[in-house]
């Protein structure tokens, strides 16, 4: 009979069976340097295969801070731009009042003008005349 060792294993094997436990004893081993080292690499991450109904293809997005970030920008931008345009911000405060200033000073220069042509033209008709 048989004798069970503390391994649960059989002492008395067939001779054909004793290529079958080098077999798996290889499988057991590492081949290269792994074999020597025995502490895993705590900075690798397994690849963990999911299912396809794991997978959330409409979930949200985690976006990276640097992306958020950029998003938020654009957004504040694009809020500026929008009180800008309505005339809101200080800056779109001070630009249409010297607007107005300029087209002030534009008006005048423009009726001045007005007036010295129409001025010079009396005088060019008096001479004619």
């Amino acid at each position: 009979g048989a004798t069970v060792n503390d391994d649960n294993q059989t002492e008395d094997k067939p001779a054909g069976s004793g290529s079958e436990d080098s077999d798996e004893e290889d499988s057991d081993k590492k081949k290269g340097v792994e074999g020597l080292i025995e502490i895993e690499n705590p900075n690798r991450v397994a690849q963990k295969s999911k299912k396809v109904t794991e997978i959330e293809l409409e979930g949200p997005k985690q976006l990276s801070r640097r992306e958020r970030e950029e998003i938020e920008k654009q957004k504040a931008k694009e809020r500026y731009m929008k009180m800008h345009l309505a005339g809101k911000t200080d800056q779109a405060k001070a630009d249409l009042a010297r607007l107005a200033i300029i087209r002030k000073q534009r008006e005048e220069a423009a009726k001045k003008k007005d007036e010295e042509r129409k001025g010079k033209s009396l005088k060019f008709e008096t001479l004619i005349l």
